[in-house]
């Protein structure tokens, strides 16, 4: 990885090298990991033919999710999401009766290779999962990569590549959700359509900027801030400021009346976009007031300099703030 610092002669400048160089993903990265997903699904899909009680899939509900499916992902590129949907062959689901977060799959009148997976005809989702890591290590090109279960996920970690894959059975419902395995042995609803639609439309009603905005903050959030907010959290603040607020044709105007949205807006409750999952914001109170005084302390300096840039016609002090905010890799002034 290369220390070079980067230089930069006005504020724009340093945003756009700091972006390209630091931040979003280096595009041959991007298109290898397209080209090994993709080989990736093409085995997975010949599972049901190839692999011994291996259940059918439903192929038209196959997903590629994640933040790199949503354009999102910042460096380094180290895992991919995948969810591969099975086909119920006429199992059916039931909420638990004590948390309505818990789904059971009844597998009584299903197949029998879901049945094989099952424990009294409800179908087990840590065998689910173990499923497809056997199925996994049957692929010779996976021969000497580690492949495990972690929580709901199969992860294949490739010797050829830096970045992993973690794949997630799912099954699509009637009701338009899907549901993947809990970690426990159980189900949980999802729906990562809807997040992938909700800033897939966000970023083009906004002149295609925000995609960039949301990576730039995560980079922001991801280094600077302790404790970090969950990645998915973070989005859902980033386009709920979005959606809430006039965007400038500036990414620096942005990401400082960013910096004053998020530091009051930490210590509430954000709902689920996809509602589902109720209030996503699990940060304890004292968790909520640092990320709000980090936050402020943010505001302050991009205050600051966008005062130098624009009253005093001073990129070189402008941009020594900005790098407070985000750091030596932030190019320096020319």
């Amino acid at each position: 990885m290369s220390n070079r610092q980067y230089m930069a002669k006005s504020v724009n400048q340093a945003f756009e090298e700091f972006n390209i160089n630091t931040v979003n993903l280096i595009k041959e990265n991007t298109d290898n990991a397209r080209r090994s997903r993709d080989w990736l699904i093409d085995q997975l899909v010949s599972f049901p033919e190839n692999v011994e009680d291996f259940p059918n899939d439903y192929p038209e509900k196959h997903i590629k999710y994640g933040s790199f499916a949503r354009n999102t992902k910042i460096r380094p590129l180290d895992d991919i999401d995948l969810m591969y949907c099975l086909n119920a062959s006429n199992a059916y689901y039931s909420i638990d009766f004590s948390n309505r977060n818990t789904y059971h799959i009844h597998t009584q009148n299903s197949s029998d290779e879901l049945k094989k997976l099952s424990d009294n005809d409800i179908l087990n989702s840590i065998k689910v999962v173990n499923k497809f890591v056997r199925a996994l290590k049957t692929v010779p090109q996976y021969a000497n990569s580690e492949i495990k279960r972690n929580q709901e996920a199969a992860v294949l970690n490739l010797t050829s590549y830096a970045w992993s894959y973690d794949i997630v059975p799912c099954f699509y419902t009637v009701n338009g959700f899907y549901l993947i395995p809990d970690g426990s042995g159980f189900w949980k609803a999802t729906n990562p359509i809807i997040d992938h639609d909700n800033i897939k439309n966000t970023n083009r009603m906004y002149g295609g900027k925000i995609y960039q905005l949301v990576r730039t903050l995560k980079y922001w959030n991801a280094n600077f801030t302790n404790p970090k907010m969950s990645s998915y959290l973070f989005e859902v603040l980033i386009i709920n400021f979005v959606k809430q607020n006039r965007q400038s044709e500036y990414i620096d105007i942005n990401i400082k009346e960013f910096f004053r949205y998020l530091k009051t807006n930490i210590s509430y409750d954000v709902n689920d976009p996809k509602n589902i999952q109720g209030n996503i914001n699990n940060l304890t109170f004292e968790e909520r007031r640092r990320i709000h005084n980090k936050a402020e302390e943010c505001y302050q300096y991009a205050l600051t300099a966008l005062d130098f840039e624009t009253n005093h016609k001073s990129q070189e002090k402008a941009i020594e703030n900005w790098r407070k905010i985000f750091g030596e890799k932030f190019p320096k002034f020319i």
